[in-house]
């Protein structure tokens, strides 16, 4: 197995388990919405249901990302780069991983110093007094294993032997 293929295999591993993960968070929303819903019905609100829905909901989207990106999840237009000889269309393709790759790079970078910002500061929700340091450095997590999917679809992109892509 050459060393693409572990790499490939890990990044794919990584993000089975974040998607696991996102799913949890996800009926952990379900849970608190039902049970926000019901308790309403006595006149007693959950308090900080929607600090924790905000949360919880950067989690779940950014921890999805790169599985997404793996099983090309998102929407793409490319009704005109369809036209182009396969060695251009994977010219472009290599162009635009990059720059997806560079861009979550980036984005992991800037919320990863964000997120040690509010620990320092020991910054606290509004409603439940409660860090959220952990929730944003989730979504810095989330861009950062984004931006590794994008490197295996540069070198895929860029490599005219077979496809090996993480799906």
């Amino acid at each position: 197995m050459s060393q693409m293929a572990k790499f490939s295999s890990i990044t794919r591993n990584i993000n089975t388990v974040l998607v696991f993960m996102a799913g949890i968070f996800l009926i952990a929303m379900i849970v608190l919405t039902c049970a926000n819903i019901f308790s309403r019905l006595f006149w007693l609100p959950i308090r900080g249901t929607y600090e924790l829905m905000g949360f919880m909901g950067a989690v779940v989207a950014s921890f999805a990302l790169g599985y997404t990106q793996i099983k090309r999840g998102h929407i793409a237009v490319n009704i005109l780069v369809n036209r182009f000889s396969e060695k251009t269309q994977r010219i472009l393709n290599g162009v635009n991983h990059t720059i997806c790759m560079a861009f979550f790079a980036l984005a992991a970078w800037k919320i990863f110093e964000k997120a040690v910002t509010i620990k320092n500061t020991g910054e606290v929700t509004e409603t439940l007094r409660m860090m959220y340091h952990p929730f944003v450095y989730g979504v810095a997590i989330g861009c950062a294993v984004l931006a590794l999917v994008f490197f295996v679809d540069v070198v895929n992109a860029l490599n005219p032997k077979k496809d090996r892509s993480l799906t």
